[in-house]
């Protein structure tokens, strides 16, 4: 803990505002400079220093950081949040995941049969592939991640093989090799997610299917502002509104087989709220990213709130399952299924 608070002070003196890129005038995915801005907030689940505003372009509907954070940015936020401190945390909530993940093999099961090689981007440990193995028997699984994870999907069997690269530094080689390419909640999380589905597009065999799954930017749950976990700042640059992805899949030669709007909700957005919530009230008072030492006020909040803490979810868990299936419109996730053209 020490060499974590030594590292965290020496990083937030210089300034966190240095790792944000320039501002930028036009819209990254059409070019338009009618912006608004859409969402401002802090580092929504850690609470580490910085403000960070969601632009959204009023003619496409793209939502993204304006401005971004660069890589280095990118790593200090990062940093905690899938090992480490929080690593524990982060393995509980992607193994409760399995009805979701199972939602997703099951959709693109309809259409893609039984391949022989898929390669899952964004694998982490390969949770996802995990799950899908079961319905697709015979069925190779891969996973590409530059985060790292893949290696331990590896030892534990999950994954065959683990690649520890961004997608688009594929080798020359891997062009062919997979029927399928996944690419889950992946594509918000970089800077230029048209350049991602380039390379998917170049790895695919004719022939070959692309699935993606993204948060929807539509979803009317979105005016819940910074306690709307879909945001999820800062990590999430872009948002893509599901007829952009559309109709950039079908400008790279994809046929788009099956889009899943509502059907692919997941049931957590109240619970997540609540969460948020409660942390931002009553951060954990042992980061080590904190200012100074805690009072007892923060003390005391933090006793407060997770006492809290178990009839709120319990309330919260009945609203997820109840009460927001009957909202109209889009949910918070969508899926799109395409297969790339033969020749």
């Amino acid at each position: 803990m020490d060499a974590a608070r030594a590292y965290y002070a020496a990083e937030i003196d210089q300034g966190v505002e240095r790792f944000l890129l320039p501002r930028r005038d036009d819209c990254p995915w059409c070019g338009s400079r009618s912006l608004v801005v859409h969402v401002r907030t802090g580092d929504m689940v850690q609470g580490k220093p910085g403000r960070f505003t969601l632009e959204r372009c009023r003619d496409c509907g793209h939502v993204f950081q304006n401005p971004r954070l660069g890589d280095e940015g990118l790593a200090f936020y990062d940093r905690d949040y899938r090992d480490g401190l929080y690593g524990d945390s982060m393995e509980h909530l992607l193994c409760a995941q399995g009805a979701a993940l199972r939602a997703r093999a099951r959709f693109a099961a309809a259409h893609v049969g039984r391949p022989r090689a898929w390669l899952d981007v964004g694998s982490g440990p390969g949770h996802f592939c995990r799950a899908a193995a079961p319905m697709f028997p015979g069925t190779v699984f891969d996973g590409l991640d530059p985060r790292g994870g893949v290696e331990e999907g590896v030892r534990r069997g999950w994954l065959r093989h683990g690649h520890r690269r961004p997608l688009r530094d594929l080798p020359e080689e891997f062009s062919g090799r997979y029927d399928v390419i996944s690419v889950h909640h992946h594509l918000e999380c970089v800077g230029d997610p048209l350049a991602e589905l380039d390379a998917a597009m170049k790895a695919l065999p004719a022939g070959g299917h692309l699935l993606v799954e993204q948060p929807d930017p539509a979803c009317h749950l979105g005016r819940l502002g910074r306690f709307w976990v879909s945001w999820l700042q800062p990590r999430r640059l872009q948002l893509i509104p599901a007829g952009n992805l559309v109709e950039a899949l079908g400008a790279r030669g994809m046929r788009v087989l099956a889009v899943q709007r509502r059907a692919a909700h997941r049931r957590h957005d109240v619970v997540a709220a609540v969460l948020l919530a409660l942390n931002a009230f009553a951060p954990d008072p042992s980061r080590p990213w904190a200012a100074s030492p805690p009072a007892r006020a923060s003390r005391v909040r933090r006793v407060l709130a997770q006492a809290a803490l178990p009839p709120l979810l319990f309330v919260a868990a009945l609203a997820d399952r109840l009460v927001l299936p009957l909202i109209p419109g889009p949910g918070n996730t969508y899926r799109v299924l395409a297969r790339k053209d033969e020749g």
